[in-house]
């Protein structure tokens, strides 16, 4: 891992851009959806109070009801302070895109929307960023302040791998977070060897995928013969991409990885958002946050804009 060569100045500029432009979202229109997506992890004591008709009789409280004479319940609040992680992938592949920006600034600023969301709500948010191995860890802690480390981090960190290893990821994590947390995960999930170590992660925390993607990923530009290199591996390849037969099996691979993922995700009860860099991610996370407070159970999937439909639901799997 290194830090970017970038001015103090440019990065607290970048920091307070997408700052104000993310707050701005969080105000106006996830404020409530955020709060009410996670349950809290138990139930805490709150007060004893006097018996009121229709009170649960198991909630009695018999040494204070003895104590004044009259019966007294205990009252329990859901705590709700959470721990939220964002999981943010840097490989090479992610450093790619064709529209307005890279997938991994739309993953910048999506997890400064979440991040924002997590402190205004009093919970506490932690970064890691990992390629083929883990690049940056920073632990969840509460307060604007740390936010803004997060967003900082994220703007400035260059990662020194090119792949992929959610194997390294995982077990970071599991001896990160010691109690069931949130775990936000962007990537685009182009690596081998996902179901194990997604298993692991799913088995003690909540995870939700948060796929990235580019049109030129899902369909092959029509621009005759060229060369293309591997942004993870370096491999380069020479093929005719006006060429019939190689664009039907360019769509029919695009089709046979989506279908994977989502067997996968359904398998292990994972939640999906699907953003893109030509939609952005408004939309798609507004639509997980509605789609999973209705839901009775099972996963959800939710894409962009023009991709899944505007606040899509798509059960995907069971718990």
């Amino acid at each position: 891992m290194s830090i970017a060569a970038i001015a103090p100045a440019d990065v607290l500029r970048q920091v307070r851009r997408i700052e104000v432009r993310t707050r701005r979202l969080v105000d106006s229109r996830f404020a409530g959806e955020y709060r009410s997506l996670f349950k809290g992890q138990g139930m805490e004591f709150a007060e004893v109070r006097e018996y009121q008709p229709g009170d649960e009789v198991r909630s009695i409280d018999w040494n204070v009801s003895a104590r004044m004479g009259r019966p007294f319940v205990k009252r329990y609040v859901e705590e709700r302070e959470l721990t939220i992680m964002l999981a943010v992938d840097l490989s090479g592949s992610s450093r790619f895109g064709t529209r307005a920006r890279f997938k991994h600034d739309l993953a910048i600023e999506l997890a400064g929307v979440l991040s924002l969301a997590a402190v205004r709500n009093n919970d506490r948010v932690g970064l890691m960023l990992f390629t083929d191995r883990v690049e940056h860890a920073l632990p969840a802690r509460k307060g604007r302040k740390h936010a803004l480390r997060l967003i900082r981090d994220l703007l400035t960190v260059r990662p020194a791998g090119r792949g992929t290893s959610m194997s390294a990821m995982v077990d970071r994590l599991m001896r990160l977070l010691p109690h069931r947390s949130v775990i936000f995960l962007a990537s685009d999930f182009l690596a081998d060897d996902l179901e194990k170590p997604l298993a692991r992660l799913a088995q003690r925390h909540d995870v939700i995928a948060i796929t990235l993607e580019d049109p030129a990923e899902r369909a092959l530009p029509d621009i005759g013969p060229a060369r293309l290199e591997d942004p993870e591996t370096g491999e380069i390849v020479e093929i005719d991409t006006s060429n019939p037969l190689v664009r039907r099996a360019f769509a029919a691979r695009v089709a046979a990885e989506d279908e994977s993922r989502r067997k996968l995700f359904g398998r292990l009860g994972l939640d999906e958002i699907v953003v893109h860099t030509e939609y952005g991610y408004v939309d798609a996370l507004l639509a997980f946050f509605r789609a999973r407070a209705r839901r009775p159970h099972g996963a959800v999937r939710t894409g962009p804009r023009g991709t899944l439909g505007d606040a899509a639901l798509q059960p995907v799997g069971t718990r």
